[in-house]
């Protein structure tokens, strides 16, 4: 802010604006500072979790499913309609049906042994014993299962976000650190170049602390350069370019809480595929069903219904007939028999993901407790680091020590501070790794 009031201060500001006097320039630039300060490009991690959701490859597969959903039950429902289906057939037969002689001094002609028959069938289901409906509610719970299945892969990805975020969020602290060392050492060889111009330091004091400088500009390039590399990531998994000014904005995390219902997309996924197991063996003791159809036919041929005319005739015939298989050899109650075990190794897979799971909340637990411990440790030893600095700080005014010795322990004060922006961090990540790992974070977030 200094430097940008001195660098005011020495602009031709009649130029600019020649109807205000100095002060009231000064002013105009000083209250339009929030607004310049807020034009920096900020992102915070709950927008990188929306975004890697929306923008992902994989999360164009939701609205396929959508749209593949609505194909399947439109061909399920077509069963209710009448089926229309065109024949035709011509065949020659060795032998046909004859009389064998006069009937009541009436000659019947044998039918022909070539013979031509086209006909328009037509049949509507009557009764099917609600197969229909159950299909249908079969094809939704397998959509509703790909869904699921989309929305955990996309969860998964939480975790590499979240990390990479976090990796991000701590360069951009170190910088900010590096920033705050650098300034301070500046302003310590300014008075050590004041001390060697009159005399009361040696010069080579001043080389020291302008070597530690080098030092840091070298440490914040290379912190600069793995900052761009994980934007780049960070950038291509949400979808959204981020420049490299860009601001990470610390996460804001509830406390955790270890007995809150998890909410992990993997569970609703169990619970759909249980779901489906019991759709799929309704739909098989609906199989079992009787069905009734209505039939019409319609044709042309030679002969037609009555065989002993041969000559070609139109003809019809409508009825009623029924389908039912009675015996299958038990395939159907092995088949459901089979689907049960499915539903067993279902619950076998969510037991073993409880599992799991609880494992690492409990070893996520303990990454926490144990980054409070080492920020308490931390806490601790910087204000006695601090002490130490200001101390040798009059020293090398004083010329008591060198700026080697100075450098020494104005090294360690923010090694310490490093060490406990680390430690933040990583409880931070570990918290919110937490709640991802538990699935309540967007509750939380909220």
């Amino acid at each position: 802010m200094k430097h940008l009031i001195d660098s005011i201060q020495h602009v031709s500001w009649k130029l600019v604006l020649p109807h205000l006097n100095k002060d009231s320039f000064l002013l105009v630039v000083l209250l339009s500072f929030p607004f310049i300060i807020q034009a920096q490009e900020t992102i915070s991690l709950d927008k990188c979790l929306r975004l890697v959701h929306i923008n992902y490859p994989l999360a164009k597969q939701t609205s396929l499913l959508t749209e593949q959903l609505g194909l399947d039950i439109d061909v399920i429902k077509k069963d209710r309609l009448p089926k229309l289906d065109l024949n035709g057939q011509a065949t020659y037969q060795s032998e046909v049906t004859s009389l064998g002689g006069q009937l009541m001094n009436v000659t019947i002609d044998p039918p022909n042994k070539d013979q031509y028959r086209t006909t328009l069938d037509a049949n509507q289901l009557i009764y099917h014993g609600g197969l229909i409906d159950a299909s249908i509610k079969a094809k939704e719970t397998k959509a509703a299962i790909g869904q699921q299945e989309v929305e955990i892969s996309l969860y998964g990805l939480k975790n590499r976000v979240n990390h990479l975020y976090f990796s991000l969020l701590l360069l951009q602290e170190n910088q900010d650190l590096l920033r705050a060392k650098e300034s301070q050492l500046t302003a310590r060889l300014e008075e050590v170049r004041a001390g060697v111009k009159y005399g009361t330091l040696l010069s080579s004091s001043a080389d020291a602390l302008e070597v530690e400088l080098i030092k840091i500009q070298q440490r914040n390039t290379e912190l600069s350069m793995s900052k761009l590399d994980l934007l780049q990531q960070l950038s291509i998994m949400i979808g959204t370019d981020l420049q490299p000014q860009v601001v990470l904005q610390r996460p804001e995390v509830f406390p955790v809480v270890p007995d809150q219902t998890s909410k992990r997309p993997e569970l609703l996924l169990f619970e759909l595929q249980k779901s489906q197991v019991d759709l799929l063996s309704d739909l098989l003791e609906r199989s079992k069903l009787p069905k009734i159809s209505a039939f019409a036919q319609g044709g042309y041929g030679n002969p037609g219904l009555n065989m002993l005319d041969n000559t070609f005739n139109s003809f019809f015939m409508t009825g009623v007939k029924l389908h039912w298989n009675v015996f299958d050899w038990d395939k159907n109650r092995k088949e459901r028999q089979s689907l049960q075990i499915d539903r067993n190794i279902v619950d076998s897979q969510k037991e073993t993901f409880e599992l799991n799971n609880d494992l690492e909340l409990v070893n996520l637990q303990s990454e926490i407790d144990k980054m409070e411990e080492l920020i308490r440790y931390d806490e601790q030893i910087i204000p006695r680091f601090e002490k130490m600095v200001k101390t040798a700080e009059s020293q090398l005014k004083n010329g008591v020590i060198t700026s080697s010795a100075y450098i020494t322990e104005f090294t360690n004060l923010y090694e310490a501070k490093s060490n406990l922006a680390l430690h933040k961090t990583q409880k931070l990540l570990n918290q919110i790794q937490y709640q991802i790992t538990q699935g309540t974070y967007e509750k939380s977030s909220n």
